[in-house]
């Protein structure tokens, strides 16, 4: 068993989940979640006052055309709406002038660091619920309908201006015959227009509609993960009986002749029940199972092998690594490890704080090292270089 970790405090020993955050227009996270989470929109002007896209539209174009990269082209015409889905080469994407086109670029925290590092900014909310980060470009007109999520997300505009309208949809019905999931009778509420560095947090199922004004114009989106209740299950049934060393085959000595052959036997139904029960009593197969699940990395995502040999030294989770905790194990990028005692305590402050200085690493056990060096070796983390001087 180990401890929970103390995270660092302030000078004033009030935890930094209390103090007033700019990004939240000043509220704490304590009580944005407390007022906002999931219960009501948030406009916050100058989130992050002279906050400039983290990357060029050409670089964002180049990465629209890597297989690696999800992207999709979302065309408004007077006649309807047209998909397109990546790879997108520059000659596919029409040209700039042209009004109501949308380029949306998936996961560039996966691609890039300081797209990675804005995402960071939003850890006040468990790792587990943290999804991604996603670009949108737009011209003139640009932009996706009128539609809700079923997840919460920020909205922080990069570049250019957007007009947000949004409103608490009763009515969920949507348009026949369109590639997109846009909402028949949209009923906005509020209208607010976007400049760079302003935020709009909107809570699940609050219906939005964002038009870019005048083109040239960038939306940072910040997305969370919402597991659905059956999929998860589903997922963690497969996991679980994977493991499960259990051979016990079913045996019916007392079943009778029956004259209805195509009846399912209540004895068979009895005994898949206990197999299920067994299944879930496993609580420690299930923690684990969980905790792969939750780190398992995104489709299409692969490591890079270390380039050069281990020694130990600071380090820092690669921007891909997932890493997670719970009581008894360490979870990292679908594994589970179980951990205990000041090496859970290490294992915990990797995962809270992303890295680890010399002096953790030189103090760490013998198989925390090993554990560490296999980490290394295999991508999921990297050696952090020390600074220069002029």
């Amino acid at each position: 068993m180990f401890k929970p970790s103390t995270k660092r405090q302030p000078s004033s020993g009030i935890p930094a989940t209390d103090l007033a955050c700019d990004l939240l227009g000043g509220l704490s996270p304590t009580l944005f979640m407390r007022r906002h989470w999931q219960k009501k929109p948030l406009l916050v002007r100058g989130a992050i006052p002279g906050f400039t896209p983290l990357l060029s539209r050409q670089q964002l174009f180049d990465m629209a055309a890597a297989e690696a990269v999800e992207s999709r082209l979302i065309v408004r015409k007077p006649k309807g709406w047209t998909l397109k889905h990546g790879p997108l080469a520059r000659t596919a994407l029409p040209p700039l002038k042209q009004a109501g086109w949308t380029l949306l670029v998936q996961g560039v925290d996966q691609h890039l660091d300081a797209a990675h590092d804005l995402l960071q900014r939003f850890r006040f909310l468990p790792d587990a619920r943290l999804d991604d980060l996603m670009i949108s470009w737009a011209s003139d007109g640009g932009g996706v309908g009128p539609h809700f999520d079923s997840y919460d997300v920020f909205l922080l505009q990069a570049s250019g201006q957007r007009r947000w309208r949004i409103g608490r949809q009763k009515d969920l019905s949507l348009q026949e015959g369109v590639p997109l999931k846009i909402l028949s009778h949209f009923e906005p509420e509020e209208e607010h227009v976007l400049n760079p560095g302003d935020m709009l947090y909107l809570p699940p199922r609050w219906a939005h509609d964002g038009d870019a004004i005048g083109g040239d114009c960038t939306t940072y989106s910040i997305g969370f993960r919402a597991p659905q209740r059956g999929g998860l299950a589903g997922e963690l049934l497969q996991r679980m009986a994977d493991e499960l060393d259990d051979d016990t085959l079913y045996r019916d000595p007392g079943q009778p002749a029956t004259a209805h052959p195509a009846a399912m036997p209540a004895a068979l139904e009895s005994f898949a029940a206990d197999a299920l029960q067994r299944l879930l009593a496993e609580r420690h197969s299930l923690a684990c199972a969980l905790g792969e699940v939750m780190t398992e990395p995104k489709p299409r995502i692969w490591f890079d092998e270390a380039d050069g040999g281990w020694t130990p030294g600071a380090l820092r989770l690669d921007r891909r690594t997932r890493m997670m905790y719970d009581e008894r194990h360490v979870f990292i990028n679908g594994e589970s490890f179980r951990a205990g005692g000041a090496d859970a305590r290490l294992m915990r402050t990797l995962a809270d704080q992303r890295a680890l200085d010399q002096r953790q690493v030189a103090r760490a056990s013998d198989d925390a090292q090993a554990l560490l060096q296999d980490w290394f070796e295999a991508g999921w983390l990297h050696r952090v270089e020390p600074a220069t001087g002029a």
